[in-house]
């Protein structure tokens, strides 16, 4: 990649900044960017994106709206509202904007594409941007999943990009940045990382991280994805399933390899089949090198589908209101269509990348696109 600065003002490419970020974007003290910004006195105002700029909102769809921050007096915008591109009126009097988002490595993830479309906005008008670039949680190496069809685009897949895609957020930025042909950002970096901040309301540890590249599936079926549990994408079940049987079935197949399901009862306390039993089972990973978490998942719903109970949702879903919900996510209407069929053989290949799409892909962008496995 692109040679990064570290992070100062001297380093920013104008004076006033609007910021979008979240209160996940810390330092290694655990001081907010926001905070750093504000006692610098650079700070313009602030672009919040989906779950709100504390979290605050739970699930898919639930838009928040702005307000004046009540410590540091300014403007914090809502992109997941009334809009979900910056108008002229939020980036009225800024001199570029600091982009500073937690990713968690997904496709799905839509703070990437906030970051996106701001990136867009800001070359319309002129404003340069910055970016502080991130580790991704589960790493560089592994790429998994299909690339997204460009006809199921949508707020959770707006570019030709794989499930998991092995890329930082910098990375990403820079990848957009040359598919829509913008100028690239300035890359920024920090001499040290802070440790697990949960990016959003359902991401609590890094264990979540690593099964949400195929656990997020879940959310385009009726099938619970444990949200409203301790352990949301960790655990999942529905009132109809057999734990026993999904446990002995899935154990030792090659959809779980370097993890084991564990059979498990909960009972959510929001989202589907609240305050109802529900039956399934927790995914433990016991070796994370040779886990793939959307193969694993891909496994789980093959067993789940064999239940006349268990269907796919209807759309809407993230801001798609024609397509449905399991095709915008997976990328394509494969998934729905192999599973459906009970076909599990067409799964298992369903769950690689096309390794010479995606190095061409980055080839502009990371030094060594070689670095990627695809098994």
């Amino acid at each position: 990649m692109r040679k990064t600065k570290i992070f100062s003002p001297e380093n920013l490419p104008g004076g006033k900044v609007c910021l979008l970020s979240h209160y996940a974007a810390v330092d290694d003290s655990f001081t907010s960017t926001l905070k750093i910004l504000h006692q610098q006195s650079i700070l313009h105002s602030v672009l919040g994106p989906q779950h709100g700029y504390w979290g605050e909102t739970q699930d898919n769809m639930i838009e928040w709206e702005g307000y004046i921050h009540s410590r540091y007096n300014v403007p914090v915008n809502s992109l997941y509202g009334r809009t979900r591109i910056p108008t002229d009126e939020m980036l009225q009097g800024a001199d570029c904007v600091l982009v500073d988002l937690a990713d968690i490595g997904s496709r799905y993830y839509t703070y990437i594409y906030s970051m996106a479309l701001t990136m867009r906005k800001c070359a319309g008008l002129g404003i340069p941007v910055a970016l502080m670039d991130r580790p991704n949680p589960l790493g560089t190496t592994v790429v998994e999943g299909p690339v997204l069809d460009p006809r199921y685009k949508s707020f959770v897949g707006l570019y030709p990009i794989p499930v998991r895609h092995g890329l930082t957020i910098g990375e990403l930025a820079l990848l957009f940045a040359e598919m829509d042909s913008l100028p690239e950002p300035v890359i920024l970096s920090r001499k040290a990382e802070s440790g697990w901040v949960m990016p959003s309301p359902n991401m609590p540890t890094r264990d979540t991280a690593v099964v949400y590249p195929g656990m997020c599936l879940f959310e385009a079926t009726n099938l619970s994805e444990g949200r409203g549990t301790t352990r949301p994408f960790e655990m999942f079940g529905a009132p109809w399933l057999d734990p026993w049987k999904l446990c002995d079935e899935l154990n030792g197949s090659p959809f779980m390899q370097g993890a084991h399901l564990r059979p498990h009862y909960f009972i959510p306390t929001f989202n589907k089949h609240t305050g109802i039993k529900c039956a399934g089972a927790q995914i433990h990973v016991v070796n994370e090198s040779v886990f793939r978490p959307f193969k694993a998942a891909l496994g789980i719903l093959d067993h789940c589908f064999k239940n006349p109970e268990t269907r796919w949702n209807d759309p809407p879903y993230e801001y798609e209101y024609e397509k449905m919900p399991i095709d915008i996510l997976s990328g394509n209407s494969d998934v729905r269509g192999a599973v459906d069929a009970g076909d599990t053989e067409a799964l298992i290949r369903l769950s690689l990348t096309p390794a010479d799409l995606w190095k061409k892909t980055v080839r502009n962008v990371i030094d060594d696109p070689e670095r990627f496995l695809f098994q």
